[in-house]
């Protein structure tokens, strides 16, 4: 497992009983995890002195319970990127601190690549890898269906200072869009994919991601430059395994480009139990094993 080690404004204080038990920042926060099946004591005093605990309702979605009055947003840094925090309606609270691990690595490869790397990030929320590729001096195209999503990515990189780096912001359906892209000639050098394990487009038509996925990597890999470096897939499904990951991978981006394929967990460190909770899988494929993903980065 690739564990996020790095932070210094997050922290995953304990998990039990189907929550986890975090600080971000100076706020303490309460939230489920399906991963949390052990029924381990919850002895430390801050399960009983969160400052917001969210709720799951019997009927589906749920809400938070405040115990203090929280602002509207704060902030958390890692290294020199910087991330508006919001605690929203669906439990989330605008950031996956996990995902650190993968941003150590595009920040390493990109650094490395010696050249102009262009990326385009699918599904890319708010922008935490842009964020992460563009402060190591990648051209980054940001795609994400949801406005609000991008106008919260746009806000983080004014907070990161990133501002004026080369980032496009692009408010499309991501598949719509990469087969735009390929009928412009536009290519790209890093394609990172986060996929939503489910949901629905405009027109009513649903996304299932066991089903989806092949199809949207192979169309994916297309968009890739003769020289590409690196695309990444991300996936928080527990019926997804890291090797189901790699195989997908492999049969579409590897078989046309060649390279290495490797796939993990990634997780983030528990203080009180000393044991890793598992938050998704990330497969990676790579030109010639360049930047191996399997291990740690810090």
């Amino acid at each position: 497992m690739r564990v996020a080690s790095g932070w210094q404004d997050y922290r995953l204080l304990d998990t039990s009983n189907g929550e986890k038990l975090e600080m971000w920042k100076d706020v303490t926060l309460i939230r489920p995890d399906p991963q949390a099946i052990w029924k381990t004591p919850r002895t430390l005093p801050q399960w009983k002195g969160a400052d917001a605990h969210y709720l799951r309702a019997s009927t589906g979605g749920g809400h938070w319970e405040y115990r203090r009055r929280l602002p509207e947003s704060w902030e958390v840094s890692y290294r020199e990127l910087t991330f508006q925090i919001r605690p929203t309606g669906f439990k989330h609270t605008g950031l996956f601190p996990e995902q650190a691990v993968n941003w150590d690595w595009f920040d390493r490869v990109i650094r490395c690549a010696g050249r102009p790397v262009r990326v385009l990030n699918l599904f890319a929320y708010t922008g935490g890898a842009t964020l992460a590729c563009a402060a190591a001096g990648a051209q980054v195209c940001h795609v994400d269906a949801s406005k609000g999503m991008v106008a919260w990515a746009r806000e983080n990189a004014q907070l990161s200072g990133l501002s004026d780096k080369p980032i496009r912001w692009i408010i499309d359906d991501c598949e719509k869009f990469v087969g735009r892209e390929l009928k412009r000639g536009r290519r790209y050098d890093a394609v990172i994919m986060d996929p939503p394990s489910y949901g629905r487009g405009p027109g009513g038509e649903v996304w299932k991601l066991e089903d989806c996925i092949y199809d949207l990597l192979a169309l994916c890999a297309q968009v890739l430059s003769d020289d590409a470096l690196f695309f990444v897939l991300n996936s928080y499904t527990t019926g997804l395994s890291p090797s189901v990951m790699a195989y997908l991978l492999g049969e579409t981006v590897g078989r046309r480009m060649g390279g290495k394929v490797s796939a993990d967990e990634i997780g983030l460190p528990v203080e009180h139990s000393g044991f890793v909770l598992p938050c998704g899988s990330t497969a990676i494929w790579n030109r010639n094993g360049m930047g191996d993903a399997v291990g740690n980065v810090d």
